[in-house]
C-alpha cells in the first residue's frame, strides 16, 4: 500500500472508527462501507475535513446485488456507490451504502453536499428504483414518464412489460403488452469441410 493510501486509511479510522462497517483496498483505491444512518454525516466530513477535502463527486450509481456471486450472497439487495475525488490531496475514495429495505430501497440524498449528484441520483432512481429522500426533483431521467418498472433490476424481464408502436389509424403512438415470446437463442454454426485447409 502506498504512503498516500496508508495515510488515507489512518485518517478514515481516526475520524469514523466504528462507523465504517468495512474497508477494502482494491485496484489502488480504498472502499469503505457505511450504514444509511451514518451516510450523510460521513459524507459531509469527507467533504469538509482538511484531512480529506473530497470536493468532487466523480460518480454515484445504484447496484442490485440479488444475483451477485451466482445468487449465493446473503444480505441486503440494493446499494449506492459513490466515487469521490479530492483535487487538493490527490485522493480517490469509494463509499458504499446499502439501503435498509429491499422492498422500498432508500438512501438519503447528497445533493445538498454536491449539487452534481442530482442527475446521478435521478439515474439510480430511474434504473434501480432507489429513492433519495431530500432530493427536490426526483423523477425519471432516461426512461419515459409512463415507463413501468426499473430496467436495471436483475428481475426485470429483458423484453420489458410493454411495447410501443405507431398506429396509423389512430395516428399516435400506442402502448400494448409485449407480444414477444421469451425464448433462448442458440446460434447455429456452419463450417465448410475444408475450413482451415491450405
Amino acid at each position: 500500500m502506498s504512503a498516500k493510501l496508508e495515510t488515507l486509511s489512518l485518517n478514515l479510522e481516526k475520524h469514523f472508527g466504528e462507523r465504517i462497517k468495512s474497508k477494502k483496498l482494491a485496484l489502488g483505491e480504498v472502499t469503505i462501507e457505511v450504514a444509511v444512518a451514518d451516510y450523510i454525516d460521513v459524507m459531509q466530513t469527507l467533504r469538509d475535513e482538511a484531512d480529506f477535502r473530497f470536493d468532487e463527486i466523480a460518480d454515484l450509481c445504484g447496484i442490485d446485488y440479488s444475483t451477485y456471486g451466482n445468487g449465493q450472497r446473503q444480505g441486503l439487495r440494493y446499494a449506492v456507490v459513490v466515487h469521490l475525488l479530492s483535487v487538493a490531496n490527490n485522493l480517490r475514495l469509494r463509499v458504499r451504502v446499502f439501503a435498509d429495505n429491499d422492498d422500498f430501497p432508500a438512501v438519503p440524498s447528497i445533493i445538498s453536499l454536491w449539487a452534481s449528484a442530482n442527475w446521478f441520483e435521478r439515474e439510480a432512481f430511474d434504473l434501480f428504483g432507489i429513492v433519495f429522500p431530500g432530493h427536490d426533483d426526483l423523477r425519471r431521467i432516461l426512461t419515459d414518464y409512463g415507463f413501468i418498472g426499473h430496467p436495471f433490476r436483475k428481475d426485470f424481464p429483458i423484453s420489458g412489460y410493454v411495447e410501443m408502436r405507431y398506429d396509423l389509424d389512430q395516428r399516435r403512438v400506442i402502448y400494448q403488452p409485449v407480444t414477444i415470446e421469451p425464448r433462448e437463442n442458440t446460434p447455429r454454426i456452419v463450417r465448410e469441410n475444408t475450413y482451415g485447409d491450405l
